[in-house]
């Protein structure tokens, strides 16, 4: 899996011109499922993306997670970060699962996560076209990918 996580004071996913999710604060998750991810790579991710310590403590510096800030999640799928842009001006995204690959994984994703947070996650629609709103925070964004485990 591949994701990029920003750290936001809003965001919100809309489809179809009608606001579907939204939170005040905490993570915007944008994520890329492939074939080969499986439930290590789900635990792993989860458990990385709950604990990271993004968010400033009383001295100013990154030194809490957004489980310790209580702030929300905002799940979405995206199989363009699995682009590849090698050959030509055309990306292709013969890595990213197809849906009937990938629906399972991030549901089992969105499960994992709020169980690790402890409340329900925000998500958009796999698949819709989302117009997806966010005021990044910081701007702090991060890249993470399960085969590196980084």
């Amino acid at each position: 899996m591949k994701t990029v996580i920003q750290r936001v004071t809003s965001a919100s996913v809309t489809i179809d011109g009608t606001v579907k999710s939204a939170i005040d604060g905490g993570l915007l998750v944008l994520i890329g499922i492939e074939d080969a991810d499986g439930d290590e790579d789900i635990a792993w991710l989860s458990n990385k993306i709950v604990n990271l310590r993004i968010f400033n403590d009383e001295a100013g510096v990154m030194n809490r997670s957004v489980l310790d800030t209580g702030g929300g999640i905002l799940l979405i799928s995206q199989f363009t970060l699995h682009a590849a842009t090698k050959k030509g001006n055309r990306p292709s995204y013969l890595k990213a699962s197809k849906p009937e690959t990938a629906i399972p994984i991030y549901e089992k994703m969105r499960s994992q996560l709020e169980k690790d947070l402890g409340k329900t996650i925000s998500t958009g629609e796999f698949g819709a076209d989302m117009k997806v709103g966010l005021l990044n925070d910081g701007p702090v964004t991060i890249i993470i990918d399960t085969k590196n485990r980084e």
